[in-house]
């Protein structure tokens, strides 16, 4: 049954990359929405104890991305929405942080230590903290509330980069792969919207962001099995 949902968000993820580079907005009203819940209910049929904490706070990322999705979707008619949509895949980051400390095992040796954290962390944090200073002059009213989602966001991927040696190689590459792509996605968002007009914009972004959540759950899943 988990692959039908599986297949049914590449379907998803296909009619969603053909709205962007074409004339079809109502495909994009359609398979935008489905992206997340295809994915989320790939996730829990993957599941063996549903009710589990580690299984919710994953589902509860799912949920919360889904809703940030639908709310961009309308910021043309409104504004707020994409304050809205902030504060959301904010949650959503929140619940990915709190599922990376979950989805990993005890010190085993091979973890990144001392120097090799800040080494391995310091581009990472460079890269969060510096597309916000390009980006700091023009964001008015957003100031407070992008800085807050840029700390979030940049501390979720090195959560990610800090499972190394904790969890599966496979597992740790995929979801590390997927927080990256996450982070460049929503830098992409942000130079678009607040810097300048890119070129086939809404396209990388879906790109990056569809690959993005697929890996992180893939990724999460191959954890546990």
């Amino acid at each position: 049954m988990k692959k039908i949902f599986l297949y049914l968000f590449v379907l998803a993820s296909v009619g969603e990359i053909i709205s962007t580079i074409s004339d079809l907005p109502w495909l994009g009203m359609i398979c935008k929405p489905a992206l997340m819940i295809t994915l989320g209910i790939y996730y829990w049929a993957s599941q063996k104890a549903r009710l589990e904490p580690v299984v919710l706070s994953v589902m509860m990322a799912i949920i919360f991305s889904c809703v940030g999705d639908g709310l961009l979707m309308l910021q043309g008619s409104n504004p707020n929405y994409f304050m809205f949509g902030l504060a959301a895949f904010l949650f959503a980051h929140i619940f990915y942080i709190f599922s990376y400390k979950q989805h990993q095992g005890d010190e085993s040796g091979n973890e990144l230590q001392g120097l090799q954290k800040i080494r391995f962390a310091l581009p990472i944090v460079l890269a969060g903290t510096g597309l916000v200073t390009i980006l700091y002059g023009r964001l008015d009213d957003l100031k407070i509330p992008v800085l807050l989602y840029a700390g979030v966001l940049t501390y979720m991927v090195l959560v990610a980069l800090f499972r190394f040696g904790r969890t599966t190689p496979g597992s740790f590459a995929m979801v590390f792969g997927g927080a990256i792509l996450f982070m460049m996605s929503d830098s992409l968002i942000a130079i678009n919207k607040f810097l300048e007009p890119l070129p086939h914009a809404e396209f990388w972004v879906m790109i990056t962001y569809i690959s993005a959540q697929f890996l992180i759950v893939r990724g999460l899943i191959k954890h546990e099995g």
